[in-house]
């Protein structure tokens, strides 16, 4: 009985360490901070800015994730840069979405009312991209900021980034469509950017899928 007993206690202790990152993961600003830190390492005071928090804030935000070894941290001189602790963390990310996406209605609803351009493009796959792309038949913009370009993204990309885009559309090839991509799915950048394509008088196209996304599907194909 004693041996029962213990055994019980010990598999209680295993299932909360799984709860930690549960909890850890229980706050729409810090699943905002984890999206931010899959596209690219940033400071605090860059993710700050980016997601619209305070610095302070932001901070406690990420020393929990740091506790449930979510993210690490390394000094650079006066800042601390931050980032995911493994690519597993991401694949975690982007499996909550896809079960909140697919379980929860209202994830589409909120999306139309976030992404409200969304509908407008076609949209192109990812495995249709990849043939267009070695062929030559597409140009392909990375509409993010210029960091996370760097970072890493999909093979072929031209970086873009979305404030840029409206003084730099004249190096855009006129004869081939535009296709666009930004964060993923949940994110509008690639949709801002495709209206001013559009406007221009391109053929604009929209790829859903981020770079971790594409990574996924080909785990070699990201620069």
């Amino acid at each position: 009985m004693v041996q029962v007993h213990q055994k019980r206690r010990q598999k209680e202790e295993l299932y909360t360490l799984f709860a930690e990152v549960g909890q850890a993961l229980a706050n729409a600003r810090r699943l905002e901070l984890l999206d931010l830190l899959m596209q690219a390492p940033r400071t605090v005071e860059e993710l700050a800015g980016e997601a619209e928090m305070s610095v302070a804030n932001t901070s406690q935000h990420l020393q929990r994730l740091k506790q449930s070894r979510l993210v690490t941290s390394e000094r650079e001189g006066t800042y601390i840069r931050y980032r995911l602790a493994h690519p597993s963390v991401a694949h975690l990310w982007l499996a909550l979405r896809s079960v909140a996406d697919s379980q929860i209605a209202e994830v589409q609803q909120a999306l139309d009312a976030y992404r409200n351009r969304r509908h407008e493009f076609e949209h192109i796959s990812a495995a249709e991209l990849r043939a267009r792309l070695e062929a030559g038949e597409v140009c392909l913009i990375d509409a993010r900021p210029e960091v996370e370009y760097a970072a890493g993204h999909i093979p072929g990309a031209v970086s873009l980034p979305l404030e840029e885009l409206e003084r730099r559309l004249d190096e855009l090839p006129r004869n081939i469509p535009i296709v666009a991509y930004c964060r993923g799915p949940y994110c509008v950048t690639a949709d801002e950017a495709l209206a001013l394509v559009a406007n221009h008088g391109l053929q604009a196209l929209r790829l859903d899928e981020g770079v971790t996304e594409w990574q996924q599907t080909w785990p070699d194909g990201a620069n």
